[in-house]
């Protein structure tokens, strides 16, 4: 699993070609409109992170056995479509943004 760091600096890593408002963003991670949608992303890498969130925000992949962010898992029961619902309300109250 990533750190909310890691997440951040693997996208300033990308090639990306965006473009915003017809104009090419040439740093889409410390630009100030993408940046909190950025953030609201990041968040889930720090509450997976956290062992208070653990049980909502990871999931055990069922293709290797270890420990991954619930937002990568392949859901393989009821209980898991529960835990997605209320993480997703869980992101929604830590960062006032829709997943």
């Amino acid at each position: 699993m990533m750190t909310k760091d890691q997440y951040i600096e693997s996208l300033r890593k990308l090639k990306l070609n965006l473009y915003m408002f017809g104009e090419k963003v040439e740093n889409p991670v410390d630009n100030p409109v993408i940046r909190p949608s950025l953030n609201s992303f990041a968040a889930t890498y720090e509450l997976a992170e956290d062992p208070q969130y653990e049980d909502l925000m990871t999931a055990t992949s069922h293709i290797t056995g270890k420990k991954i962010n619930r937002f990568t898992h392949m859901h393989q029961s009821t209980d898991d479509l529960i835990k997605k619902v209320k993480m997703q309300r869980l992101l929604g109250q830590k960062t006032a943004a829709c997943f």
